[in-house]
């Protein structure tokens, strides 16, 4: 046996075994009466918040309960838990990556840079990140924010784009980052950010809950494109395929044409006002010959 084969083939089958021995550990809990834990958002609007009764909702989390029941039918549990955790943007990858939650249920973006700590199902969503202003704002572009203030959501990768553009195009912008989608929002109606860069369908959704929607606009050309898709464990290739798979089946049975509507074509909580954002021709392509696999 050459040199290689003896420093690699080691690693190689520990590597095969403790992905096997996770995979196997998940099933074995929940036939052993554990429960699937799935992470949630607090306010992204319309994929994963809380509603006033404190009770996640949203249209990621009904995706995630729809792969829930694929896992009951697959394990024969029919009385299995499901454990809701909530999760920020800055702990969410972490809490997948350390096996503390199952799947996120959120409005996360498949990259390569996250896909080295964790995997992702076949996208729900594709976005792009734009800007919020104040409706008196004459900010239209990312260009137009030179000398100002920025703000995004720690953890995000309109964050990491913004400092990117500020660097390159050295736009001498002052890059802000807030806790959470909430508390961005408040900063520009307060006048502490003269806007928040984060992907558009979010803002939307943020916007038209606040007390005065109309206060708020958004703005400019996508900065970036964003598909969004359920987090899963990285060395979990027997659930992965199960998440996939019911994925699949709801995308090409058009299961999810009835979810989608739900959350962005009819009025959702809290304020029971409609987005009225059809499905873009991007994500309705995409959903043609559904995939795991981004160019990103």
């Amino acid at each position: 046996m050459s040199k290689f084969f003896r420093i690699v083939m080691p690693a190689l089958l520990l590597w095969v075994a403790a992905t096997a021995g996770h995979a196997q550990a998940l099933f074995e809990r929940i036939q052993a009466g554990g429960a699937l834990v799935l992470a949630h958002r607090e306010s992204s609007i319309p994929f994963s918040y809380v509603n006033t009764e404190n009770k996640p909702i949203g249209y990621a989390v009904d995706l995630c309960l729809k792969i829930a029941e694929a896992v009951r039918k697959k394990t024969g549990m029919k009385s299995m838990p499901v454990t809701l955790l909530q999760v920020t943007p800055s702990n969410r990858i972490t809490m997948i990556e350390q096996g503390k939650a199952d799947m996120e249920c959120g409005s996360t973006t498949n990259n390569a840079e996250r896909r080295q700590k964790v995997a992702f199902t076949i996208p729900h969503f594709i976005t792009g990140a734009r800007l919020l202003v104040r409706a008196d704002s004459k900010i239209e572009r990312i260009e137009d924010m030179e000398g100002k203030r920025l703000v995004s959501t720690k953890g995000t990768t309109p964050l990491a784009a913004a400092q990117q553009a500020n660097r390159e195009r050295m736009l001498h912008i002052t890059i802000l980052e807030a806790a959470d989608h909430a508390r961005a929002v408040e900063m520009v109606e307060k006048g502490e950010a003269d806007a928040f860069v984060m992907d558009d369908v979010l803002l939307f959704g943020l916007a038209a809950n606040r007390p005065n929607p109309a206060a708020l606009k958004v703005v400019g050309k996508f900065v970036t494109t964003e598909p969004l898709a359920i987090m899963l464990p990285k060395s979990d290739p027997e659930f992965k395929k199960l998440a996939d798979d019911e994925m699949r089946r709801l995308i090409q049975s058009r299961e999810i044409n009835g979810i989608y509507d739900k959350w962005f074509m009819r009025p959702i909580p809290p304020k029971n006002t409609a987005l009225n954002l059809p499905v873009s021709y991007l994500l309705r392509d995409f959903w043609k010959y559904p995939t795991d696999y981004v160019p990103f």
